[in-house]
C-alpha cells in the first residue's frame, strides 16, 4: 500500500485567545467612547428626541438589507434565479447572529443557509459573498478618498485605508484576471500544491462573471451605501444636530472602515468610539458625540435583533443550531478541498 504523506496542521489561535483578544478590545473602546458624557443628562438627551425622524431612520436602515437581497440575488442570476424573500431572510438571519454572537460568524451562516434553501454549493455562495466585499471596497475606498480630500482625517485611519484599498485592488485584479484568463490561471495553480484547493473557486468566479449582471450588482450597491447614509442623517435630525447627508456619508465610511475587524457582538464599544471620533471631525463637542454615539449604535442595532429574531423564528430553528450547522458544513467543505488527492 503506498503511503500518503500528510502535511502537518499548523497550530491555530484558540477560539478563547481570539474572544479574549475582541472583548478586551471593546471594552477600551466603550470607556473611551464614553469618556466625557454626562450620564446625569441621559433623560433630558431621551426626552429631545423626535421620534418621527427615528421611525424614519428605522424604515432607511432596514430597507438597506432589501437591497443587499437584491445585489445578491442579481449576482448569482447567471446560475440560479433566487428568491428575493428568502435571500433576505438569510441575510437577516446572518445579521442577527453578528448582533448576539462573537467573532461575526453572519457572513458565513448567510451563506450557508442560501446554499441550504437552494441547493447551491456553500462554496458558489460564499464566493459571491467575496465578490459583495469587493465591489463595497470600491464604493467604501473612493467615498473615503473623497472625504480625506476634503477634510482632515486622523492618520491612523488614513494608514489603515491605505492598507483596504491595496487589498481591494489586488482582489478585483485577481477577479479580473480569471475573467479574462481563466486557462492560464488554471495552468497557474495548478502547478501549486497550496493552490490547487482553490481551483474551484476560479470556475465559480468564471460562471458568476456576468458584466451585465457584475454592473447591475455595482449600481445597486449605491443605494445599499446611500440609505446607511440617510439613515444616520435622519438620526441627525432626530437629536437636533445639525449636521448634513455629507456628514452622515463620512461618520458612515469611518464607522465601516473601523469596524471591518471582528470586535464584541453588535460591535459595541468600536462602533461607538470611530462614531465618537467621526463626529469629532465635525467639531462635535466630546460629550454629545459620546452620548450620540451610543444613540446611534442602539437606533441601528435594535430594529435588526427585532428582525433577524423574526427571520430566524420562522425557520423554526435556534440561532444555536443555525451556527452549528452552517460551521459544521463549513468544516467539512474545507476539508474535503484539503484532503490529498489519493492515486
Amino acid at each position: 500500500m503506498d503511503s500518503i504523506q500528510q502535511t502537518p496542521k499548523r497550530p491555530r489561535v484558540p477560539r478563547w485567545v481570539l474572544m479574549l483578544i475582541t472583548y478586551a478590545l471593546s471594552l477600551a473602546c466603550l470607556v473611551w467612547a464614553l469618556y466625557g458624557y454626562d450620564f446625569s443628562e441621559i433623560k433630558g438627551d431621551i426626552r429631545r428626541v423626535r421620534w418621527g425622524w427615528v421611525a424614519l431612520a428605522i424604515v432607511f436602515d432596514l430597507s438597506v438589507y432589501v437591497f443587499h437581497g437584491w445585489r445578491w440575488v442579481t449576482l448569482l442570476k447567471p446560475i440560479e434565479k433566487l428568491s428575493l424573500w428568502r435571500t433576505v431572510q438569510a441575510i437577516y438571519i446572518g445579521l442577527f447572529a453578528n448582533e448576539v454572537l462573537p467573532l461575526r460568524p453572519g457572513e458565513i451562516i448567510r451563506c450557508y443557509l442560501l446554499a441550504a434553501w437552494n441547493k447551491l454549493p456553500i462554496s458558489l455562495t460564499l464566493t459571491s459573498m467575496v465578490i459583495e466585499r469587493v465591489i463595497d471596497g470600491i464604493w467604501l475606498v473612493g467615498a473615503f478618498w473623497i472625504s480625506a480630500s476634503l477634510m482632515n482625517m486622523p492618520a491612523p485611519l488614513v494608514d489603515f485605508a491605505r492598507a483596504m484599498a491595496g487589498g481591494v485592488f489586488v482582489l478585483a485584479l485577481v477577479f479580473l484576471y480569471v475573467l479574462f484568463h481563466k486557462k492560464h490561471a488554471h495552468s497557474v495553480m495548478s502547478s501549486s500544491k497550496w493552490a490547487q484547493k482553490f481551483i474551484h473557486v476560479l470556475d465559480m468566479i468564471h460562471e458568476l462573471g456576468d458584466w451585465r449582471t457584475l454592473l447591475a450588482s455595482f449600481g445597486v450597491t449605491f443605494f445599499y451605501w446611500l440609505l446607511q447614509a440617510l439613515s444616520i442623517w435622519a438620526l441627525f435630525r432626530s437629536y437636533e444636530m445639525d449636521l448634513s447627508i455629507w456628514a452622515a456619508t463620512v461618520v458612515l465610511v469611518v464607522i465601516r472602515i473601523g469596524t471591518i475587524i471582528p470586535a464584541a457582538p453588535g460591535n459595541l464599544g468600536v462602533f461607538n468610539s470611530v462614531a465618537k471620533l467621526a463626529l469629532m471631525l465635525f467639531l462635535v463637542e466630546p460629550g454629545t458625540a459620546s452620548g450620540f454615539s451610543i444613540f446611534l449604535w442602539a437606533a441601528l442595532t435594535l430594529p435588526l435583533l427585532i428582525g433577524g429574531f423574526v427571520a430566524v423564528f420562522l425557520t423554526g430553528v435556534s440561532i444555536g443550531d443555525i451556527r452549528k450547522h452552517a460551521h459544521d458544513h463549513h468544516r467539512q467543505h474545507r476539508e474535503r478541498r484539503e484532503t490529498p488527492a489519493r492515486h
